[in-house]
């Protein structure tokens, strides 16, 4: 489990593909500290499992279904990205849940400043718009987000200097690809509604999720 607060901007070494699969390596050097093989780090989001430790940064092996969900495999050598060691038992609570299991990609599409702050609108599907609520989570590349505005076919959050200062967001330009982790909390109240409308009417479908619904679940 990660918080989504970026520790470090490692850069790619390589990324093999050996059919659908594969294998990055990543200079790194913070998130080495106190790391052991078998160990996660998030990188641009994405869980991956330390294979091998190196005196200036680790390889990882990739499955073929992290590359068919998010964008690692459109990286390569020198590209910057964001890494994250998973959450320790005694940390504080800086973002919020982020598994690093990511859900699809989206395209940016504009930035805008706006005093201090960067807009940073992303078209994404429906699939992932449909969790996605104003002023709730969202990990992008692995950064935990507020989202501000939720558009037809897009999203926007707003992003503070700190956060441009020490993530890749502002570093990309409209038209990259990102990676998305929709909150897991509605991920999962999604999937208890789903499970409560099995072999309801149309009528009781109806209905919708109420307060009652949720307080059974514990929500």
């Amino acid at each position: 489990m990660f918080t989504g607060i970026i520790e470090e901007l490692g850069i790619i070494r390589q990324v093999e593909l050996r059919g659908n699969s594969g294998r990055i390596g990543v200079k790194a050097k913070r998130v080495l500290e106190g790391t052991k093989i078998g160990d996660s780090i998030a990188v641009d989001g994405i869980c991956l499992t330390v294979t091998s430790l190196l005196p200036d940064g680790f390889l990882a092996d990739v499955m073929a279904e992290t590359f068919r969900r998010s964008g690692l495999g459109r990286k390569g050598a020198g590209e910057t990205v964001n890494l994250e060691r998973a959450m320790a038992a005694d940390g504080r609570f800086g973002g919020h849940l982020v598994s690093g299991h990511i859900d699809g990609t989206g395209v940016i599409r504009e930035y805008r400043r706006e005093e201090n702050a960067v807009w940073v609108t992303i078209e994404t599907g429906q699939e992932i718009l449909r969790l996605i609520v104003e002023k709730g989570s969202i990990a992008i590349d692995g950064i935990s987000l507020t989202v501000a505005k939720v558009e037809e076919g897009r999203f926007g959050v707003s992003v503070i200097p700190h956060t441009g200062e020490e993530t890749t967001l502002l570093r990309k330009k409209a038209g990259d690809v990102v990676n998305l982790e929709n909150d897991i909390v509605g991920k999962y109240v999604e999937r208890l509604f789903k499970a409560e409308m099995v072999g309801k009417t149309e009528e009781e479908k109806g209905s919708g999720l109420t307060i009652e619904m949720l307080a059974e679940y514990g929500i």
